[in-house]
């Protein structure tokens, strides 16, 4: 960085980093160093009869409280925090204590890593700490931290710009640890689901990420270029039809998280890249996954939360099986009083301006039966809810229904407003295919550029067989939001996708920090 755009409290930690190399301390040590022990583990494990224990332990500085030559700071490892106690004639005798002043009470800032070694005592007001007896500098922090103080459960200085800590998630998971929870809670929801499909029997797969066809959904795709082949590649934005072909070559269970990618629009519930899990069961239909899926959700809010109530927003959402089912036809008719079926197109696009629903003239029934549905009914699904049975147009790849042809075997899973699942008895009659492929094509010359192109090799693969399958796509990001009681995307994705960022300031990213004399009396 120019050093004309650093900030005074910058400056002031570069000098730090130079005196420090003076005394002879690097700063920035080779990364071996022998931790065995962490915060919230030797809090838990310690009991005042038990013989002295010795530990190593490594983190950030996050407080210091200077009080002549007997001064505490709090550490902060990836469990949490505990307090150190420093000693200047024990940690640095006879002529070394004028190193201690030096470093320790002048060049040593809040946000330098250090490594610690002592042992285990209460303090005289009786919180469980380490007696230094040896401290390292593992890392030199150039940057303040922004520190965040509380005091009688107040809390002052936060660090809750959405703008800065969706940007700066970095600096979001030191100061506020209530982000880091959410996102070992993500880790478990997806522990607790493939824990569910392993012990089903179900295999693990991987698919492309660049495909030739963007194909298995209904979306905008990303579009590169391949210069070696000379051809324009797309991003994905679903594994449905390659995992679709592994059931075909012989899989009788399968499936994938994915990366998905999507070029359409960012809001509360929606990021261009996102993950999803698919799964594809042979000789399955929607009915049984149904049962699978509630069973699976019931189970994750409980390996995650503890309980299968868990309140988002100011709603209190219980995942206890079974979920409440409701077709797609009865939905609209209950919410709007219109019944669709038998309806033409120009008689539901009619009823849609009836509405106050804006229409584009490029949009097929399926997609005005899917407007109304968005529109009217599918935030009033507060519960989890399948939505079941959609007419044949909104539903390219699924089979037919068995009893109305005119209505596919398709269900959503409804929560807090939003479609969590999506869910089909998938479609394995190759010419029945090929003509719903035909007739999206129809609509792509009407304008629709979401709606899905020709995979010639997935309907050949049809045509060797597929067996019946049932198959399933879950929005990860939206799960994780229900099981941590989120209610927008961005709090749920370690880097979401932001504008680019207009550049700061020294003062404005002073700003956002404290003082290195503020940050030393926390």
């Amino acid at each position: 960085m120019n050093p004309n755009e650093l900030s005074e409290q910058e400056r002031v930690r570069r000098a730090s980093l130079d005196q420090l190399r003076q005394h002879g301390i690097e700063p920035y040590p080779a990364p071996l160093y022998p931790v065995d022990a962490r915060s919230t583990e030797i809090k838990e494990n310690f009991t005042d009869d038990a013989p002295q224990r010795q530990v190593t332990i490594a983190g950030r500085v996050m407080g210091r409280r200077i009080m002549g030559k007997a001064s505490f700071m709090q550490l902060q490892d990836s469990e949490g925090r505990i307090q150190v106690y420093v000693n200047r004639d024990e940690l640095c005798p006879g002529e070394d204590k004028d190193l201690y002043n030096v470093v320790f009470k002048k060049l040593l800032d809040i946000g330098d890593y250090v490594g610690v070694t002592g042992f285990v005592f209460r303090t005289q007001t009786g919180e469980i700490s380490i007696h230094a007896q040896s401290l390292t500098i593992l890392s030199k922090s150039l940057r303040p931290l922004p520190v965040v103080k509380v005091k009688d459960g107040v809390t002052y200085d936060s660090f809750d710009d959405p703008e800065l800590r969706y940007r700066r998630r970095y600096v979001d998971l030191v100061v506020n640890p209530q982000v880091k929870d959410i996102f070992i809670k993500r880790t478990k929801v997806f522990n607790s689901m493939r824990e569910y499909f392993n012990n089903a029997g179900y295999m693990e797969v991987e698919t492309p990420i660049l495909q030739s066809i963007p194909g298995g959904a209904s979306a905008r795709p990303f579009i590169t270029h391949h210069n070696a082949l000379d051809i324009p590649l797309y991003l994905r934005i679903a594994d449905e039809l390659y995992l679709k072909r592994l059931i075909v070559g012989g899989f009788e269970g399968v499936y994938e998280f994915s990366k998905n990618f999507r070029n359409e629009g960012m809001d509360r519930t929606h990021n261009p890249e996102f993950t999803c899990m698919e799964i594809y069961v042979a000789y399955k239909d929607y009915n049984w996954m149904m049962d699978f899926t509630e069973k699976m959700i019931e189970k994750i809010s409980l390996d995650v939360n503890g309980t299968t109530d868990v309140k988002v927003g100011d709603n209190i959402i219980s995942f206890k099986a079974p979920y409440r089912r409701v077709t797609m036809t009865e939905a609209i008719l209950e919410h709007t009083g219109y019944d669709i079926t038998g309806k033409s197109e120009d008689q539901l696009r009619e009823a849609a301006k009836g509405m106050g629903i804006e229409i584009d003239p490029s949009m097929g029934k399926g997609k005005i039966i899917d407007e109304i549905f968005g529109e009217k009914c599918e935030g009033k699904y507060i519960q989890p809810t399948f939505i079941t049975d959609y007419p044949i147009e909104m539903s390219p790849l699924t089979k037919r229904h068995r009893n109305n042809p005119e209505l596919t075997e398709r269900f959503e899973l409804m929560v807090n407003g939003k479609e969590v699942a999506n869910a089909y008895s998938e479609l394995n009659d190759p010419i029945d295919q090929y003509e719903r492929f035909v007739e999206q094509m129809r609509l792509s010359e009407k304008g629709d550029d979401e709606a899905m192109i020709i995979d010639h090799d997935f309907i050949r693969a049809l045509e060797y067989g597929m067996p019946p399958t049932s198959g399933m796509g879950i929005g990860m990001d939206r799960l994780v939001m229900l099981m941590t009681g989120q209610t927008t995307i961005q709090e749920v994705l370690l880097f979401p996708q932001m504008r680019p960022e207009k550049k700061a300031s020294a003062k404005d990213e002073a700003d956002t920090q404290d003082t290195p004399e503020e940050s030393a009396n926390d």
